[in-house]
């Protein structure tokens, strides 16, 4: 199965998109499950390396990473990045710059298409 999961919150202030990255490492560590993850608006900022959070607070950086590791594919908008000053260089290793064709192909890759 296709699982493309959209994130569109910012990383810190809501948990939307931690919730949406605790699904996507679970979906990921399941056997024929295909994962991939496209970050928009301000959940392009998840992707951002080198996040500083509070001692015992739940760090996305490090969530992506796992994901990656699982075999999710996990592309950023690039609009998004250009709006917010994100340079694809910032961004976690694993985590491309993306685009609206590629969401398109993604959506209809996808068995399944779920939006936080």
């Amino acid at each position: 199965m296709n699982v493309l999961l959209i994130l569109n919150d910012p990383p810190y202030g809501t948990e939307r998109t931690y919730n949406g990255m605790r699904h996507a490492v679970a979906l990921a560590s399941k056997e024929d499950i295909r994962v991939r993850v496209f970050l928009m608006a301000d959940a392009t900022a998840a992707g951002k390396k080198g996040q500083k959070v509070p001692n015992g607070y739940y760090l996305l950086e490090r969530m992506l990473g796992a994901a990656i590791r699982r075999g999710a594919e996990i592309g950023a908008c690039g609009t998004c990045l250009d709006a917010r000053g994100l340079a694809e260089a910032e961004m976690i290793e694993g985590i491309h710059r993306s685009s609206m064709e590629e969401l398109t192909e993604w959506t209809l890759w996808a068995d399944k298409v779920i939006v936080y």
